[in-house]
Parts: structure tokens; C-alpha cells; sequence
């Protein structure tokens, strides 16, 4: 049998009785140098390396996208689960405007001022001075959740106000954050309004207003952003500015999401003071989908609010699966924060990302590329993340 071109440079001149032993010294060496030459991939990284078209056309332009990931792994092999994360590009110093994701802190330190408020409760009605819809706080965290609500966000803000809510994510270790306004609209007023609140059937009692801290301009990398905006529908030839602006980053994010869904990974100082009873409808209302407390499902798709996996399909998602999680979607940045559990099939993750799409540049003209980029991009990333982890041994 002739000799290929590798075994002809390793055999001329061996004796007849020695190539075998040199045939095998080649493989040997091909092998190893093969071996060497390996890059060996972390999971996050052979996600993103997929030739999926949802996935390459943003990394192939990452940097214009403004992307940020943290991938964390769950181990229960201890008494208390253990996490390992794998980061791309996220850093606190670059900004990226965090849009709804703030109303799930907002929701949990809401039920937890509930717990020192011995008037009030989950079910307790009221509404706020000026306003005429009657509400509870059950029914805010519900429609928080559920459709991304701005307005029973801003009805916890005005139970709260601002001060408290930073203060207690300080005091709890989730930093560096900034929460500044309400959503929907922005006016900068730091005083928030008094709540009428129903002591029962027949008797209201007023909870007065408070007087917040105005908040200084940040000053972060990437805070002012594109070559213009709109403004009462005029053009601003400038870059657009994020300076007073709420300041949630990945790593907080994420690490709110663990606190929130292991309590029991951390020392009792950085846990949330939630009944069981709150945390379990926590729980409850974060991978409920909307069908489920009422809503049209032709408008408010069970991927409405769950970007990741399903974000770019109006199909259901499956009973066993469940996504507890917060999106936020303005000013062309999408994100998600999410922990993911398939009970079927012993699968759970914890996955944060955001992405900026708006090709043109330009701020407050609607012109964003959420469905035909941001979406599918976070969606595929969630399904790569998760067939990752159906194959991982644990």
C-alpha cells in the first residue's frame, strides 16, 4: 500500500521492520499536535459561537450592539446550591438603561415594607391622592409580572419612594444602583404622592407623602448615547442623555435574581424579609404568563414578557418549564433576567443579558429593531443556554 504524504516524510529511509512502530510515533504525534491546537470553550462561549443566524449577526457586530451576558450554572451537590458564572463583556461602568427590570426589585421591597406596616397587607386596598383606580398590592405584583405594568409600578414607588428603595438594595449587597423615576413618564419629581388606603369596608386613612433625594447625574461610560433624539417631536442633532436616569447594571441584577430565588445561599443580613406566604406568590406571579391571570392571549402572548426561549414565538410555553423572570424593553435596549427551570427534565439556570438595537442612531423615534434583532437574538441565546445544560452531566 502506498504511503500518504505525512507517513512518506516520517518512513523514507526506516527499515521494513521499524515502520509500523514509526507509523504508530506519526498518529501518536498528529494526535497530540491536534490536541494542542484544541481551544477548549466555556459553555457561554460555545453558545455564542453558533452559526445560528439569530445569534451571529449580533456577535459578528457585538460591540455596535452593546451586549452583556452572565450565564450562571446551579450545582446542588452540597446542602446549599452552588453557582458558577460565565460573563461576556459585563461590566458596571458601562451603562445600558435598564428599563422595566427595576419594577421587580421595586415588587419585592414592597412586599417586604408590607411586613413592618402592621395596618397593611398583600390584599390591602388603596389607591394613590389624584388617581381614581383602586388597587392592592397582590394585584400590582401580579400585573408587574404578568404585562410589565408601568402604572402598578409607579403606585409601589409612591408607597415607598425612591431613598427606601435604593437604601435597602444597599443595605442587602446588591449595588452598584441608582433608582431615580418612574416609568412611563419622567418628570424628576422627587416627592411621591400620599395613598388613600382602605382600613376596610368603610374606613380610609391617609399615608402621607415623602421628600426624596435628587439624584445626581451619573457619570459612566456609554451614558450618552447615539447622534440624536426626539424631542416634543422635534430632532436633537445631540447624543442622547442617560445621566438622571435609573442604573440597574447586569451583576446587580443578577445577583437580586439569586437572592430572590435562593434565599438560602446567603446570610440572613442580605435576604429579603418575605413570609412564605410573600414568597411564595413571588414566585408564582414571576413565571406565571398572562393567559393565566386573565389576560388576551392574542395580544399578551405567553412570550410576551419572556424573552428568553420563547420571546420570538407565540407558541405556549410548556407547563414543565417554568421562567421566573423580569424583561425590560425601552429606548431600543432589551433585557432579560431570568431563572429558568424545566422539572421534567432536571434543568435550571440563571441567564441576564441586554442588547441595544437602533441601527439609525436615533432616540425616541420608535424606530427600534426589537423584533427583527434584539428578540430573536435573546431568544435563541435562551434555547442554546438551555440544550447546553439538557446535555450537561450534573
Amino acid at each position: 500500500m502506498p504511503l500518504n504524504p505525512i507517513e512518506e516524510k516520517f518512513t523514507t529511509n526506516i527499515p521494513k521492520m521499524n515502520r509500523l512502530l514509526a507509523l504508530l510515533l506519526v498518529f501518536v504525534s498528529v494526535i497530540y499536535g491536534c490536541s494542542e491546537r484544541k481551544v477548549v470553550l466555556n459553555p457561554l462561549e460555545a453558545a455564542l459561537t453558533s452559526d445560528h443566524p439569530k445569534i451571529k449577526r449580533v456577535m459578528d457586530s457585538v460591540e455596535q450592539y452593546e451586549v452583556q451576558i452572565r450565564y450562571t450554572q446551579i450545582d446542588r451537590s452540597t446542602e446549599k446550591p452552588t453557582f458558577k458564572d460565565y460573563d461576556l463583556q459585563v461590566n458596571e461602568n458601562k451603562y445600558f438603561y435598564p428599563a422595566s427590570t427595576v419594577k421587580f426589585p421595586i415588587a419585592v421591597l414592597a412586599l417586604e415594607k408590607l411586613n413592618a406596616t402592621d395596618s397593611m397587607g398583600m390584599y390591602t386596598k388603596y389607591f394613590v391622592e389624584g388617581d381614581t383606580i383602586e388597587s392592592n398590592f397582590a394585584k400590582d405584583v401580579t400585573q408587574i409580572f404578568a404585562v410589565s405594568d408601568n402604572l402598578a409600578n409607579n403606585r409601589l414607588v409612591e408607597f415607598m419612594g425612591m431613598d427606601h428603595i435604593n437604601q435597602q438594595l444597599t443595605k442587602k449587597g446588591i449595588e452598584p444602583v441608582r433608582f431615580s423615576h418612574r416609568l412611563g413618564y419622567h418628570t424628576g419629581d422627587p416627592r411621591t404622592k400620599p395613598l388613600i388606603v382602605f382600613e376596610n369596608d368603610s374606613t380610609t386613612y391617609l399615608m402621607e407623602g415623602s421628600i426624596n433625594t435628587t439624584p445626581d447625574p451619573l457619570d459612566l461610560s456609554g451614558i450618552k448615547k447615539g447622534k440624536g433624539y426626539f424631542e416634543e417631536g422635534r430632532l436633537i442633532n445631540e447624543s442622547f442623555d442617560f445621566s438622571l436616569k435609573n442604573y440597574y447594571p447586569i451583576k446587580a441584577q443578577h445577583e437580586f435574581l439569586k437572592r430572590v430565588v435562593f434565599p438560602e445561599a446567603y446570610p440572613k443580613s442580605e435576604q429579603f424579609e418575605l413570609s412564605s406566604r410573600q414568597h411564595e406568590y413571588l414566585l408564582e406571579s414571576m413565571h406565571t404568563v398572562p393567559r393565566k391571570v386573565g389576560y388576551d392571549e392574542a395580544t399578551y402572548y405567553d412570550g410576551y414578557c419572556k424573552f428568553f426561549m420563547y420571546g420570538d414565538t407565540k407558541e405556549r410555553i410548556p407547563d414543565h418549564i417554568k421562567i421566573y423572570n423580569k424583561v425590560g424593553f425601552a429606548y431600543g435596549t432589551l433585557t432579560d433576567c431570568a431563572y429558568i427551570k424545566d422539572e421534567k427534565n432536571n434543568v435550571e439556570f440563571l441567564l441576564t443579558a441586554t442588547i441595544l438595537v437602533n441601527n439609525n442612531e436615533v432616540f425616541n423615534d420608535n424606530q427600534y429593531e426589537y423584533d427583527e434583532i434584539g428578540i430573536p437574538f435573546l431568544a435563541e441565546l435562551g434555547r442554546q443556554i438551555y440544550q447546553i445544560e439538557l446535555e450537561r452531566t450534573k
